[in-house]
Parts: structure tokens; sequence; C-alpha cells
């Protein structure tokens, strides 16, 4: 689910044969693109035209998903488009987008649907995960991106709570009910604590736009762990990408129900 297409991970996915669910605000955004639109054609690619920000419309591409077949995989990517403010650094026109859509998603899960959960989020969010940033991106991370960040640890508290994970309150403190929204724990159709599994939290480090080291022939093209990665600086769109089809795929019993970072 993506209110922005994410080509690299599309482009992987549909390589594989299967039939993939793009939940998008404009549909129109693949239709120059020369790599998405044979599958488009057929029927490989599948648009629904929604704003994941609206429960109904997350419903819709749940139902439109599950008529081709079983939902075997939810790769959750939504994200805005930032403008910058001189004292608030990078900020988006919804502050809580990405906590408000993930939490659609949680709620209209449809039952006994349990697909592979894949959400990602952003290295550095919290006060205990952003000790571990090299000392010069911490500036960034505490100015530039502070509010998209926090709209993010919105969606990773909302996450950890119904998969039952641990949330260090006492470091991290809680996101605040505009990020979360009023009573979001009694939302009708959210997980209970702990019902939530097959889930897999992967944070990056900052993205770029460079190449897939993975297929150039790197022995080593990026590090994975579980927690927090030293000396996290960089990784491309492209090397996330693969990392979530090898994990899918060939690696889900290693990944499953872990919050991981990824970087170069």
């Amino acid at each position: 689910m993506s209110n922005q297409p994410e080509k690299p991970h599309n482009v992987l996915v549909l390589g594989l044969g299967a039939t993939v669910t793009f939940l998008l605000r404009s549909p129109a955004v693949f239709d120059g693109n020369t790599e998405i639109q044979p599958f488009i054609k057929s029927g490989k690619a599948v648009l629904v035209k929604g704003d994941a920000l609206k429960q109904g419309d997350v419903k819709a591409a749940w139902g439109a998903a599950s008529a081709h077949g079983t939902i075997e995989v939810v790769l959750f990517t939504v994200g805005g488009t930032p403008t910058f403010h001189l004292t608030k650094g990078i900020v988006l026109a919804t502050p809580n987008l990405v906590t408000q859509c993930l939490l659609n998603l949680l709620c209209t899960i449809p039952s006994a649907t349990t697909p592979k959960l894949v959400i990602i989020s952003s290295n550095g969010l919290t006060r205990t995960s952003h000790k571990s940033l090299p000392l010069a991106l911490k500036p960034v991370y505490g100015y530039l991106l502070a509010a998209p960040h926090e709209d993010k640890i919105g969606a990773e508290r909302a996450l950890r709570y119904c998969a039952g994970w641990p949330w260090n309150a006492k470091e991290d403190g809680e996101p605040t009910s505009e990020i979360m929204g009023e009573n979001w724990t009694e939302r009708e159709g959210l997980p209970v604590p702990g019902s939530l599994k097959n889930v897999l939290l992967i944070r990056p480090a900052l993205l770029t736009d460079g190449k897939c080291t993975a297929e150039d022939g790197n022995k080593k093209p990026y590090r994975v762990a579980e927690g927090d990665i030293a000396g996290a600086y960089i990784v491309s769109r492209r090397d996330v990408a693969h990392f979530v089809v090898d994990a899918v795929t060939n690696k889900w019993s290693k990944f499953v129900d872990k919050c991981v970072c990824i970087a170069h």
C-alpha cells in the first residue's frame, strides 16, 4: 500500500510473476512508466484510486487485492510531499499522515487474513535509536527531519502496540494525540495488543536514489541487523527494495516479527 509509487519495489515484485494491487491517490503517476505499463496491461499490476487517509478507501483496496487470490504480502510505504519551513525543517501538509494511514490499514485487515506485513519506517526516530546515529547526521535528524519523524514514531507506536512489542516510554515518551488521534487504542477493528503477527519493520538509513549494489556484484552490498547499526549513513532505495523482496521470498523465517535497520 503506497500513496506514492515506489518503483524499485514494484518492478522487482512484478518481475517474480506476482499480482500487485496499488492504492494510489493518482493512478496517472504510472502513465509514462514504461516498466510498469506492460504489467498494467497484462493485469498483473492493479491500480486502485484512493487515499489511505480514508479508511473506506483502504478497505476497498483490501477487497480489490483479495479478488485476485490470497493476499500474501502487504508493503506499506506511505509518504507525502514535503515542504521546507525555516524553523521547523521539513514538514508535511498532513503532520500525522503515516500514522493515520497505518492505523487505517491495521483497522481494516480482513478476518482470517495473515499476510506478511512489511512496514518501511526510518532510522534514528526515537531518542534511543537517535543515540546510535553518526555524529554528522544527528543535526539533520534532530532539526531537518524532526516533523516527519514524529509522524513515523506514531506509526511505530501503533504497530508495536498491536504486535505486543516493547515500547520504552520512559526514554522515548509517547506520541501526542495530534499524531495518534484521541483514544486511538479504542479504534474499531484495531488488533488487540500482541495479536498482530507476521510483521517486519524496516528502518532504512538516509535514502538515496543510488544503484542497487546487491545486483552489482558487491559481496557486501548492504548491512541488515536487528536493532541499530553503527555508522548507518545512507542506503539506496533500490537496495531496500532488494532486501524487501529477498526477505519475503527467501528469508521470512529469519526476519519475521522483527525490527531491523538497513544501511550501506
